[in-house]
């Protein structure tokens, strides 16, 4: 650099410690007006990094707030210059100058600390802030009397700061030098030999300042000398050096302190006149003395971050230009005018949260420049957040996580970190940062319910709603994203899904097929909950579905059994009262509850006035007294309603014989059922003698033999043959052994006679109710056969009666 000679020396401090950050620390030193681009150093290489880590880690210089002098190039690895540093403006007199900045790596977070130092090149020679000074001295000086010279300013320090003056012509003065407290020269001229205004009224002399430098530097400044008449006696002050004490905070116009020489001499030569010394212009910005008092007033502002102590030249001149000086040391004193300055280095935008306990989320930078108690910081965060602030190194802090996060508790949150000096009153700054909460799949879906039970109605539209399950997800977004499905079950060895289906999106239940209550009453299946997460959480709940009711069945009746051929006749004496049980119609209905409530009434009868039926238990009684005029075949039908809606209802036919004994009435069905018979035949004869011509009739004779030969031998293995009767009962009818619909016990008397339509019947003894039936046919039975009493003790015998329980039945052919 221009000739100037460099040296570079490099230091490096690495230390590391952990607090979830990886820290060290790097040292240089560089000198000053290095042009940019220069090279500081390899911080890859003194710190051990790799290339790929500086890129990986997006490393970064940071610097705070101050101005960043030095850059990092990530391809190389080195510290280059990026801004021209000048020594003095930067540190001024402060010594050592140093540069101090953070290299930041992220992923994980790194931080080393890096300090440069700036060495001092000679670039400023010593100069003054006048460039001449005039003195009146009176030819009556003595020798050795002392004349205060201003100092020269050199910026630069050490080796090239100011090292020595001096001055010419020397015939009347020479100079004397000496050391203060401050490691600056007091400059003085003295004079060696006595003035002599006559010879020389003028002298002129050259002051110069020269530094240590290579090349060396020097500055000058012109000293004019008038020599005046008689003064012999110099101001004095009373004290060679004064102190005072000033706040940082002290408004403009505040007295410092006052100080005060005196002269010996009278009148015009006895009048001290006061200024403050002009080789530092800062003071003179700062601080103002009264020429006539002495008082030194402040009319700056002062900061004790800048500057904690200022010492201040006064020189005492009396009107012979005679002078002394003193120095004023003024300390100013620290007050807490300065917040803590909070920065952001680095923060997470957001978490996971599942991240384990201590996982580092943003780091800060905090710094207060006052002093002592005033520049002690406290961070501190708000309450009731599941972070903590931890310091790092020289005023770096961390937060981490101190527990584990949860995101449906809290999705994010807005911390705020407080930092407090210890002044008094202290004083505060915070900054808050916002950190999202990302989610992760831990939270299986939760139904509304431990159990959902729904209903019905049977005989529904296959695809119908029957209800909805919900379940809700507290996690977000994908995760949260329930889909229902039936799980795998069987209803009476069936697969529930040909009975019940589920939308995955909605849970809406539907029926697969229609139900019938008479088959199915009550079914339950499980249904499972799916979130979206991966892997994919699931929680399942049990389904009851109720069938209920229709009114879809009709009644069906027991009783009276309605045969195909056979007419069954009920007989009432002539002689039954008011409210004689004639029958009971026993009817069930498969439906349930208020379906299968049933309801007899009498639709047509051929008497009305003579029967009526139990509206609840299905009796058939009298209501008047049965007289002879009465009709012997009487003719009942009764209609049987259940209690739905709309109700259904079945109709039975009931046929009672009025009459004392069966012979009385026995004519008069035969009659009828041999008239359709006979009517029957004539209608086959009449067809067949129009179909076949003489040529069939021996065929006809001979058939029609047959058939009543074939029927004849039938009637006689039907009478001899002890097979069992198969009792018929209606879908769904149970009975029970005498404690169903039929618990009462009944005796039926049956007579029957062979092939003449005038055979007599033979009765045996009656029961307590009787019962006429009539089969033209000859082969009608009974359903179901408790006891057999026989009547006839022939095989041939025309009439046969049989006893059945308590019933009388009576069969005629």
């Amino acid at each position: 650099m221009s000739g100037r000679t460099m040296r570079w020396q490099v230091l490096l401090f690495l230390s590391v410690f952990c607090l979830g950050l990886t820290l060290g620390q790097v040292s240089y030193s560089i000198p000053e007006e290095m042009a940019k681009g220069s090279i500081v150093g390899n911080i890859a290489h003194d710190l051990g990094l790799d290339l790929k880590r500086l890129k990986s880690g997006r490393a970064r210089v940071y610097t705070g707030d101050n101005v960043e002098y030095i850059g990092l190039n990530k391809d190389r690895g080195v510290l280059l210059i990026q801004e021209r540093i000048d020594r003095e403006a930067l540190c001024g007199e402060t010594t050592p100058c140093a540069l101090h900045f953070q290299l930041i790596l992220e992923n994980p977070m790194e931080l080393f600390r890096v300090t440069v130092e700036i060495t001092d090149i000679n670039d400023n020679s010593p100069s003054f802030t006048n460039a001449e000074k005039r003195f009146e001295i009176s030819e009556s000086a003595v020798i050795g009397s002392k004349f205060i010279l201003d100092k020269a300013i050199d910026s630069d320090i050490g080796i090239n700061g100011l090292q020595r003056y001096s001055l010419s012509p020397t015939d009347n003065f020479v100079l004397k030098l000496e050391n203060q407290a401050d490691g600056s020269k007091k400059v003085e001229m003295l004079l060696q030999k006595s003035l002599d205004r006559e010879k020389q009224a003028h002298i002129p002399l050259l002051l110069t300042a020269i530094d240590g430098g290579e090349p060396q530097m020097s500055g000058t400044m012109q000293i004019f000398i008038t020599v005046l008449d008689v003064n012999d006696n110099a101001p004095t002050f009373i004290k060679p050096q004064y102190r005072a004490k000033i706040q940082e905070n002290a408004p403009k116009g505040t007295s410092v302190t006052t100080v005060s020489a005196s002269d010996k001499d009278v009148g015009s030569n006895g009048e001290v006149f006061y200024a403050i010394s002009t080789s530092k212009r800062q003071l003179t910005e700062l601080f103002k003395i009264d020429r006539n008092t002495g008082e030194i007033t402040l009319v700056g502002e002062l900061d004790f971050e800048k500057a904690k102590y200022y010492q201040i030249d006064i020189e005492a001149t009396d009107s012979g230009g005679l002078s002394d000086s003193t120095k004023v040391i003024v300390d100013v004193i620290d007050v807490n005018d300065n917040k803590p300055n909070i920065n952001t280095v680095s923060k997470s935008e957001s978490i996971l949260e599942d991240s384990p306990p201590n996982t580092v989320i943003a780091m800060l930078s905090v710094n207060d420049p006052d002093s002592e108690n005033n520049g002690k910081v406290e961070c501190v965060m708000n309450d009731n957040i599941p972070f903590k602030i931890q310091p790092a190194l020289n005023g770096f802090y961390t937060l981490v996580t101190e527990v584990t996060l949860d995101r449906e508790f809290s999705s994010q949150y807005n911390i705020t970190v407080t930092c407090s000096d210890e002044g008094v009153p202290s004083l505060s700054s915070s900054v808050t940062l916002t950190l999202q909460i990302s989610d992760v799949n831990d939270n299986p879906p939760v139904f509304e319910r431990s159990s959902y039970e729904a209903y019905i109605v049977e005989n529904n539209t296959p695809g119908l709603s029957i209800f909805t399950v919900k379940a809700t997800d507290s996690d977000w977004n994908q995760n949260a994203r329930v889909s229902y499905i039936l799980e795998d079950s069987s209803v009476n060895g069936v697969p529930v899904s040909s009975y019940v289906s589920v939308s995955a999106d909605s849970g809406v239940i539907h029926a697969v097929r229609s139900f019938d209550y008479e088959q199915i009453k009550d079914f339950q299946f499980r249904v499972k909950a799916q979130d979206g997460g991966s892997p994919p959480l699931s929680s399942n709940v049990t389904v009851k579905i109720m069938i209920q009711d229709q009114n879809d069945n009709a009644p069906q009746v027991l009783y009276p059994v309605q045969t195909g051929g056979s007419l069954v006749a009920e007989m009432v004496p002539r002689s039954a009262d008011v409210g004689y049980l004639v029958t009971k119609v026993v009817a069930v209905d498969v439906d349930s509850g208020q379906n299968a409530w049933l309801s007899y009434k009498l639709q047509k009868a051929t008497d009305r006035a003579l029967f009526e039926v139990g509206l609840q238990n299905g009796e058939v009684r009298t209501i008047r007294q049965v007289t002879d005029k009465d009709a012997v075949k009487q003719r009942l039908t009764v209609i049987v309603e259940d209690n739905g809606q709309p109700s259904r209802s079945a109709t039975v036919i009931v046929n009672v014989a009025v009459a004392d004994s069966f012979p009385e009435v026995l004519s008069e069905f035969t009659d009828f059922t041999h008239d359709k018979e006979y009517n029957e035949n004539l209608t086959f004869y009449l067809v067949l003698a129009l179909a076949v011509v003489s040529f069939l009739f021996i065929t006809c004779v001979v058939v029609i033999i047959s058939v009543k030969i074939y029927r004849w031998r039938q009637s006689r293995i039907l009478y001899h043959s002890n097979l069992p009767v198969i009792p018929y009962y209606p879908p769904r009818y149970s009975n029970t052994l005498g404690t169903g619909t039929l618990p009462h016990v009944y005796n039926y008397e049956v007579c029957r006679t062979t092939d003449s339509r005038k055979s007599d019947c033979k009765f045996g003894r009656a029961g307590s109710q009787n019962v006429l039936i009539m089969d033209p046919s000859s082969t009608g039975t009974m359903q179901r056969i408790q006891s057999e009493k026989s009547i006839l003790d022939e095989p041939d015998s025309p009439l046969e009666v049989r006893n059945f329980n308590n019933y009388n039945y009576l069969f005629v052919c």
